[in-house]
């Protein structure tokens, strides 16, 4: 039995292609909002670090109307490091709209979601986007497109799949490579009724219903998302929740409460049919590939293969000097506590204890591991990470690990500074297009190779280039890879920064602080551009003497500190060293806080060679 008046559809797209503003586009033109209704632009990325970056993080479901029919549309992350909620995502819809930026064409990512899509046998509807852009290259995409679907062993079904033209800012899409005035998105409204197949499933059948995503709610706990398969959810019924990986799990609950989604609201209902995208509550233990199903038949659905994490880190309680002056959650409870709960939600990430104080946490890559640290300082905790370390696997005797696919977009005279860098880091050069007066390099790069690069890259490219990455696959260990190659400057004692030891400390390299900082012994308040670590006293204030000699009362001018973001002292940091994260501050600190004990390891490592 099909539901003719309802599609389920996913946007799926490289990073920044204008997913999200093109569902802004669809809720506006879909009588989602009322005619004088203010809106914030990208409404789709509700947590605040989506809003600041423009990146999508995590799934989110929302519907419109159209023509009669309800449209539920999943907006889904583009980023490399946020595959995993793509991929389960997918799972809950009939059908998806690819997305492709009209000048830059098709991307690693892109490639990703699309083979996932391909995979599940989804029909697509292909819309090159942005194509009021100046540089628009709307023939040469179109082709780019069909030549991936090529490449990627796709049925022949797929290459008469519709292509849409459309500019999402402004709410256009057309059939022909360009939009007038009066066009608006009717053509890829209309070809989501006719392409993308309505749903099938039995209401008379035995209830089941695949959990593809989590979201948690202080009020009602753990939210389960899916899309029903067959038969009828009703709220307040009784249902058993079973697991197709774990032929032991079985729970028998109540739904305490049923939604479905309209617009940007959660709607109250009685009951939901096969095909529907609802939310419930009331299993404590519901998580991501469990099968809700009838009490009297229950029968688990498989789930798609999450891919595996490729890059850990440890975090730890904080045990600096400054300890608990700044977070409010401190305790390796508090730690353990949060990251169970981030574990409710994204399939993706694992963790693992070490001991009493500290945790392995593994996920999809730096991105993936260092937004859960910014969340994380923003509720209030306080605690260590350590250096980011890629996970290898052991195949056939032989150390294998984890290679990134990395096109970088650069400016014509920066493609030699690109190459060399990439090669010292042991990539190879797979592809070099033209487009211009700028170049596409594509490259095969281990995961560690780019642990710090991405700040050198902006540097050769004068911030003109453009870098992406996606997991590839775990290849024979390359070899080893040279780590940074300047040192730092470590603060010698304990207490405030003053312009005196900051004047004479400028002279051995970079500064991260300024006057009236708090600094402890062995944290890092700078870099030097050459090898080994340099001790200095920022705290060291001029001697006063009754002698007065000429030019001694001369200003001390300090040159400005680099205030580094959370990526890259996460990139800056050595093996040796631990990034202090508060809500208020980020301190880089060596291990090993003091001098002498320092200074005796180095010796020791020394004779062990």
């Amino acid at each position: 039995m099909t539901h003719e008046n309802l599609r389920n559809v996913a946007i799926i797209a490289h990073v920044d292609h204008g997913k999200t503003t093109l569902v802004d586009a669809m809720l506006r033109q879909g009588g989602v909002y009322r005619e004088n209704q203010a809106v914030v632009e990208r409404v789709m990325d509700s947590n605040d670090l989506e809003r600041e970056r423009g990146i999508t993080i995590l799934a989110k479901n929302t519907a419109v109307h159209y023509g009669g029919v309800k449209i539920n549309i999943v907006d889904t992350p583009g980023h490399a490091d946020f595959g995993g909620e793509v991929e389960r995502v997918l799972k809950m819809v009939n059908g998806v709209l690819v997305l492709v930026d009209a000048a830059e064409g098709p991307m690693p990512q892109t490639r990703f979601v699309l083979s996932r899509a391909l995979e599940l046998g989804l029909p697509l509807i292909i819309v090159i986007n942005k194509i009021d852009r100046p540089d628009a290259r709307l023939d040469e995409v179109a082709s780019e497109v069909l030549e991936l679907l090529i490449d990627l062993n796709a049925d022949e079904s797929y290459l008469d799949s519709p292509v849409i033209y459309c500019a999402a800012r402004t709410g256009q899409a057309s059939l022909a490579a360009h939009v007038t005035e009066k066009d608006d998105l009717t053509p890829l409204f209309r070809a989501i009724l006719e392409h993308i197949p309505a749903p099938e499933g039995d209401p008379s059948e035995p209830l089941q219903m695949l959990v593809s995503a989590i979201d948690y709610n202080d009020y009602v706990g753990r939210i389960g998302i899916g899309r029903v398969e067959r038969g009828v959810l009703k709220a307040g019924a009784d249902i058993l929740v079973c697991s197709h990986t774990d032929a032991e799990r079985s729970i028998k609950a109540k739904t305490v409460s049923l939604y479905e989604f309209d617009g940007l609201k959660r709607i109250p209902v009685e009951s939901a049919e096969a095909g529907d995208i609802v939310a419930f509550s009331g299993v404590a233990d519901i998580t991501i590939g469990d099968t809700v199903c009838d009490p009297a038949a229950p029968e688990a659905l498989p789930f798609v293969k999450i891919s595996e994490p490729t890059v850990e880190m440890t975090f730890s309680v904080n045990d600096s000097p400054f300890a608990g002056r700044e977070g409010k959650y401190v305790t390796s409870r508090n730690l353990r506590d949060r990251l169970e709960r981030e574990l409710m939600k994204d399939v993706s990430l694992r963790v693992s204890e070490m001991g009493t104080d500290a945790f392995n946490v593994a996920g999809r890559g730096e991105m993936h591991l260092s937004i859960l640290i910014e969340n994380m300082r923003r509720e209030g905790y306080e605690f260590q990470v350590s250096t980011p370390r890629v996970l290898y696997r052991e195949i056939e005797g032989k150390v294998y690990e984890p290679i990134e696919e990395l096109v970088a977009d650069v400016p014509e005279e920066s493609v030699g500074a690109v190459m060399e860098k990439i090669g010292s880091r042991k990539g190879e050069l797979q592809k070099m297009v033209p487009s211009g007066s700028r170049m596409r390099l594509e490259f095969l790069v281990p995961s560690r190779g780019l642990f710090g690069y991405r700040n050198e890259f902006l540097t050769d490219t004068k911030g003109e280039g453009i870098l992406t990455t996606v997991f590839h696959d775990y290849e024979p260990y390359r070899g080893d890879i040279a780590r940074r190659a300047s040192g730092s400057l470590v603060a010698y004692e304990t207490g405030e920064a003053v312009t005196y030891g900051l004047y004479q400390a400028q002279e051995r390299g970079q500064l991260f602080i300024g006057a009236g900082t708090p600094v402890y012994g062995g944290m890092v308040v700078g870099v030097s551009p050459k090898a080994g670590d340099i001790t200095v006293n920022v705290c060291k204030r001029k001697q006063l003497t009754n002698t007065r000699a000429a030019g001694s009362d001369d200003a001390l001018r300090l040159t400005t500190p680099r205030i580094m973001s959370l990526e890259q002292a996460i990139e800056f940091l050595a093996d040796d060293e631990l990034l202090e994260v508060t809500p208020e501050n980020f301190r880089i600190r060596k291990r090993e806080l003091d001098h002498a004990q320092r200074l005796r390891a180095i010796q020791r490592a020394k004779n062990a060679e």
